[in-house]
């Protein structure tokens, strides 16, 4: 590193010659090197499998310190949002880089309402799917179809972007609880104006014309807590979609939609959802977890624990820990007792302290113990990941907005180191073996 002039730069070497590489340092002291005219300089490109260790873009929305648990939405700490906000209080943020005050959040709230209806003929739609359909990708299928019924954010693009952010987050809600609905073959139950985001969500869910439903405020709390611990986590795979097909003009709805698809993946959203099976699977085993942590340390069997480890936290999620307390409170206010939750435990002590999995940074993360939790709001594990989607859509919008209103972006084209067959001669079919 070279320190002589004002800006810190990197020396290269390729092939006799030197180069200089500016070094840019974000406001946490993040350190990066800015290879952006790497290949017009050097005609080399740089290979890195999963892109772990490459800087796709700058932003202001999300910091992340892998080594220290750290997470903060621009700027404010996890755990003081977690615990002092509402879901629709971090949207906001998200989207607007400061917290509302209490006009801001109470017009916020009003868009919300205003919006929080889905165009009557979208829901001729659910009837078209099969019964077996996965509700992900009915929630992915549903918001691509919103660009042809709400089209006016075309020509600009963010000009009317609270609308549309705020149409998106309320008709979301909607979409889920009747893919839910349409699923167990039930009415469906609509929005009502005197309930809270959350607790709208929850009444579409489990509200029945034969039983009533009551939103709890414990239930209600807990499920915003939920949903703020996934609103944002910086460049995942799921927001480096949105943003990958937002790069190419692509429309919010159609990115969200992408950004859904990714999070379907088992690797990415499903990991709640893995971690109940296997709680199941020990439980169904006489609650034998030895054999399971056996198994995981065992080099030859396939088998690894589900909700441990992080690609980027090396020590305990920020988000574990506040689920963890979480799972205990909600299970203790509604008087409920999960089975689960005390293999859960009885595995989180021993990885803990089990030398095998500390030098391998195997800490608990945010999907350990937020599938119990869901498991006691009365949500299934088929909804684990539509959950996760909801929760993260602020992030995304805010992502995409960002993306847009920064004039250096480019639409996404990575380059590859190409390893095959050079130039071959053309075979007619008649001299082919």
């Amino acid at each position: 590193m070279n320190h002589t002039n004002t800006n810190p730069t990197a020396e290269l070497l390729l092939d006799g010659a030197r180069y200089s590489l500016p070094i840019l340092i974000g406001s946490e002291g993040e350190r990066t090197i800015d290879i952006r005219q790497l290949l017009d300089t050097t005609g080399y490109t740089v290979l890195d499998n999963g892109f772990k260790n490459s800087a796709s873009c700058t932003s202001r929305i999300t910091y992340l310190d892998g080594n220290k648990g750290i997470l903060r939405y621009r700027g404010y700490a996890i755990e003081d949002l977690a615990e002092n906000c509402t879901f629709v209080e971090v949207a906001y943020l998200l989207l607007h880089d400061e917290l509302p005050n209490q006009k801001e959040l109470d017009d916020f709230r009003t868009l919300l309402a205003d919006f929080a209806l889905l165009h009557e003929d979208m829901i001729h739609f659910f009837d078209h799917f099969p019964a077996s359909a996965a509700p992900m990708s009915i929630l992915s299928v549903m918001v691509n179809s919103l660009v042809n019924f709400y089209p006016e954010m075309s020509n600009n693009p963010c000009e009317n972007i609270d609308i549309i952010a705020c149409r998106l987050i309320s008709k979301i809600r909607a979409i889920a609880a009747f893919s839910y609905k349409m699923s167990i073959g039930e009415p469906l139950i609509y929005p009502r104006h005197d309930l809270t985001y959350v607790g709208n969500f929850l009444n579409m869910m489990f509200d029945r014309p034969v039983r009533p439903y009551t939103v709890q405020p414990e239930v209600e709390r807990a499920l915003n807590k939920l949903l703020i611990l996934h609103a944002d986590h910086e460049q995942n795979c799921s927001t480096s979609a949105v943003r990958l097909v937002g790069s190419s003009g692509g429309s919010l709805y159609t990115s969200i939609s992408a950004g859904i698809n990714a999070l379907a993946g088992p690797l990415h959203g499903g990991a709640n959802e893995a971690v109940i099976h296997m709680l199941e699977d020990i439980h169904a085993d006489n609650n034998d977890y030895m054999k399971y942590i056996n198994k995981a340390k065992d080099k030859n069997d396939p088998f690894r624990l589900s909700g441990f480890g992080h690609r980027v936290y090396r020590t305990y999620d920020p988000r574990g820990t506040i689920i963890r307390e979480a799972c205990d409170e909600i299970l203790k206010t509604l008087d409920l007792q999960d089975p689960l939750l005390e293999i859960a435990k009885n595995l989180e002590e021993i990885v803990l302290n089990d030398s095998h999995f500390v030098k391998r940074n195997l800490y608990p993360n945010v999907d350990f113990y937020s599938g119990i939790i869901y498991r006691a709001l009365g949500i299934p594990t088929t909804m684990f990941t539509v959950m996760f989607a909801l929760g993260r859509l602020p992030g995304w919008i805010a992502q995409w907005k960002e993306m847009h209103e920064d004039k250096s972006t480019k639409i996404y084209r990575p380059r590859q180191l190409y390893i095959g067959s050079t130039y071959r001669p053309f075979i007619p079919m008649e001299e082919r073996g």
